[in-house]
């Protein structure tokens, strides 16, 4: 996985300055996400856990928790467990680096946290993203394979590798996966669930066979029977959006009834679609009743909400509640946002725009809204690629953070505020 090396000179008295080069899994390693935005800060903590039992779009800060946990799942488990216990004052549980069958390594990163040691309230589980310079997290997201289970739809047969739920060189380890009880090709039910360790692991430290779904499945039963009144929520930005949404998909299809029973929501950013309408009504029909528990949060020209396509070739599609932000904030509860497939002729002019819009406007938030919305330079380098790419900029965790943060003309009654 590419990550940005951050590098700086120290100066000991009258001594000449020492190159230093952070070590891979150390607390001062940070992901090239880390680097182009660097906020650790929570939106309003004192209110985070009040007002939960439903979730909506207006409680801005569980909607920041997750959009920080979602930024925060790109670094090492190091970086991870510091800004939860002493940043965010809450409970770093673990961090899981999972096998993915098909790409050969540890691919798949999650990691789970709760709002305090004991007696939780919330239990909060963050998948992590496309990294920007890992061609196979970008392979995934392009890729239009899927695989179709009967009476659920058709499901994209990247993220279920992603999961560890098979294996397209061997298509009946699907089979293995998504009908077999106590299914023994990635099954992790003997796995030791406290076993995860961060990317600097060595292989004997953690078994070829522990996979994300059944890692984390494991984990979370046991943190709900440990607390007792805890729900909890899954979380992830762009190919952890997509984990995060299909991770209930498979508790729903493996009758997970009493896990879901404590499901609170799910938060995506920025993810792409998972599979086709029939999918989509399945879980509705899970996840809407009594009250929406599937919330997906679009930025603008973002690329990666637009894959894969749905046209009558590729028929994959969205569910859930979209909440769509404009490039000025402004927000807007929708079905799908606009230019679905992120082409055709009417919207060139407009999305090159936005970009240049939002290069400009790159030097200026800072001044604008207050220190903490400066960017840095590698978030302007990423703005000024996207005069060119216009759908990968608009792709970055800066505009989600901003989005929620400064979000206005919410076009639902807020329930915190």
């Amino acid at each position: 996985m590419a990550a940005a090396f951050l590098a700086y000179f120290t100066i000991s008295g009258m001594e000449t300055g020492k190159l230093i080069i952070p070590q891979r899994g150390s607390e001062t390693f940070i992901s090239s996400i880390g680097h182009v935005d660097g906020r650790i800060n929570l939106y309003k903590t004192e209110i985070l856990t009040k007002e939960i039992d439903q979730p909506d779009f207006g409680h801005r800060p569980l909607m920041d928790l997750c959009m920080m946990a979602s930024k925060l799942a790109y670094e090492n488990k190091t970086v991870v467990r510091d800004v939860v216990n002493l940043h965010w004052k809450m409970h770093f549980v673990d961090f899981y680096n999972c096998w993915n069958d098909y790409q050969k390594e540890r691919s798949t990163q999650v990691f789970i946290l709760c709002d305090k040691p004991k007696d939780a309230n919330l239990i909060l589980i963050s998948f992590r993203g496309t990294e920007p310079f890992d061609a196979d997290d970008w392979i995934t997201d392009f890729d239009y394979s899927w695989y179709e289970i009967p009476k659920l739809g058709k499901v994209h047969m990247g993220f279920l590798e992603a999961l560890g739920l098979g294996n397209r060189g061997n298509t009946s380890t699907f089979h293995e996966q998504l009908f077999v009880k106590n299914a023994k090709y990635t099954n992790s039910e003997n796995v030791d669930p406290n076993s995860g360790s961060d990317q600097s692991s060595s292989d004997s430290e953690q078994s070829p066979n522990k996979t994300a779904y059944y890692a984390v499945r494991n984990k979370l039963k046991s943190l709900l029977k440990e607390h007792e009144n805890a729900k909890f929520v899954v979380t992830g930005h762009s190919l952890g959006g997509a984990l995060a949404i299909l991770f209930p998909t498979m508790l729903v299809m493996h009758e997970e009834v009493k896990v879901m029973q404590r499901l609170l929501g799910v938060y995506t950013y920025g993810q792409p679609r998972i599979g086709n309408r029939q999918l989509g009504k399945f879980m509705e029909a899970h996840l809407e009743h009594p009250v929406p528990k599937y919330f997906r949060v679009v930025y603008c020209n973002d690329l990666v909400p637009r894959l894969p396509y749905d046209d009558k070739t590729f028929l994959y599609k969205h569910f859930g509640i979209c909440m769509y932000y404009n490039s000025l904030y402004i927000e807007q509860k929708v079905d799908e946002e606009p230019n679905r497939n992120f082409f055709g002729l009417r919207f060139v002019l407009p999305v090159y725009l936005n970009a240049g819009w939002e290069f400009i406007r790159s030097f200026t938030n800072g001044y604008i809204y207050g220190s903490e919305y400066k960017e840095s330079w590698d978030s302007v380098l990423l703005r000024f690629v996207g005069l060119f790419v216009p759908g990968i900029s608009a792709h970055s965790p800066v505009d989600y953070v901003n989005s929620i943060r400064l979000g206005r003309e919410r076009s639902i009654q807020m329930s915190s505020f």
